[in-house]
């Protein structure tokens, strides 16, 4: 009897942990983690979650994004204030840069902020896993919590000065530390 309890509870519990797997982002290892909610700004319906994890000297994100233009790329940014209220997600300031480097894509000098894109599916979902070097979550200048989280309409250019021609701001969050 109690073999058939505890090989039911190990089933159980292996298939809640293989349910969870491709159902929204994941967190990975064991540092200081982080998480942003996204809600749709007035007038709009993008939503999500985005998931971040220290690992090394960056942070590891994976996001998970709903409501999106079917097939399209929009520009996805780690912004400076942590404030959405604003309605339309202007109060979240420009982009994260806490080195001063200018605007532009992963593989040159970006800022904190710029990520690469999110890419919609044709049922305008979209999923992003990628390592974000030189951030960090929990302190310093480079720390991402209490920052805001972008999704915007258009495609990021990577060369606009400062923002990259991205347009309107259809979600919005605020990046917090998990506990």
């Amino acid at each position: 009897m109690r073999l058939t309890v505890l090989l039911a509870l190990s089933s159980a519990a292996a298939l809640a942990g293989c349910g969870m797997m491709g159902h929204g982002p994941m967190m990975r290892g064991h540092g200081p983690a982080a998480r942003a909610d996204l809600q749709p700004t007035t007038g709009n319906a993008v939503s999500g979650t985005v998931m971040f994890h220290q690992e090394g000297a960056g942070v590891f994100m994976h996001a998970h994004v709903t409501g999106l233009k079917p097939g399209q790329e929009h520009g996805f940014h780690i912004h400076d204030k942590g404030d959405c209220s604003s309605g339309d997600g202007m109060s979240t300031g420009g982009h994260f840069n806490p080195t001063g480097k200018p605007h532009g894509p992963q593989d040159a000098d970006h800022h904190g902020g710029d990520l690469p894109a999110l890419k919609a599916d044709a049922s305008g979902h979209a999923e992003l896993r990628v390592m974000l070097p030189g951030l960090t979550i929990g302190g310093g200048a480079t720390d991402i919590t209490g920052r805001g989280m972008i999704v915007h309409a258009m495609p990021d250019d990577y060369k606009t000065q400062p923002t990259g021609n991205s347009g309107a701001r259809l979600a919005c969050a605020v990046i917090g530390a998990v506990r």
